[in-house]
């Protein structure tokens, strides 16, 4: 099975103060690690939704977006929300399954996003990950799903699509802190 990883990167980063994919963690900026967790756990291709104002800079200083796999897709209008970076990039993943992270959640270890294809390969549903009871990222969604993200309104929520198919629901559990930990301002880095 081909799993086609939609990344969203378009967003302004306003609460963390600007640049917070560039941010650098252990060396490397912030996107890199969370592209990373996705191509070494099994994704075949990884598409980057960006705003077009920030596209340049993320493709020249995030060493990911060199791999051939990786490549990056606009989002005309990133004000409509998160949700319209999902539609965008789904628009654009052409595989059996489609994993959807948000770019600021670099902790996610690759062996989650593995054990998640994993889930999806045994029974083809809408997986997601589970640490300590809570849901998290990525979240496994059967390319069947293509058409009705693409149709719904941009101001809605990935959520809103999975709650209209909630007999498809699969969890698997996780012990990855990271698939719950996203990174709004700046001391979420340093949070444990």
């Amino acid at each position: 099975m081909r799993a086609v990883a939609v990344v969203t990167a378009a967003g302004s980063a306003e609460r963390f103060g600007g640049k917070k994919l560039l941010t650098p963690i252990e060396g490397e900026p912030l996107l890199d690690h969370t592209i990373d967790a996705l191509l070494e756990g099994g994704a075949a291709e990884v598409i980057v939704v960006v705003g077009r104002d920030a596209r340049a800079e993320l493709e020249r200083d995030v060493n990911a977006m060199l791999d051939p796999r990786v490549r990056a897709v606009e989002n005309p209008d990133p004000s409509r929300g998160m949700f319209s970076s999902i539609q965008e990039g789904v628009t654009q993943a052409q595989g059996d399954m489609i994993l959807v992270m948000p770019g600021d959640m670099p902790f996610v270890s690759s062996e989650t996003v593995r054990a998640v294809i994993a889930a999806y390969e045994k029974k083809p549903a809408i997986v997601s990950p589970r640490y300590r009871g809570k849901r998290g990222h990525p979240v496994a969604l059967p390319s069947s799903l293509r058409d009705e993200i693409r149709a719904a309104d941009p101001r809605g929520t990935l959520h809103d699509v999975i709650h209209a198919h909630l007999d498809m629901r699969v969890d698997v559990d996780v012990d990855d802190r990271g698939i719950v930990r996203d990174v709004d301002r700046p001391e979420d880095l340093t949070k444990e």
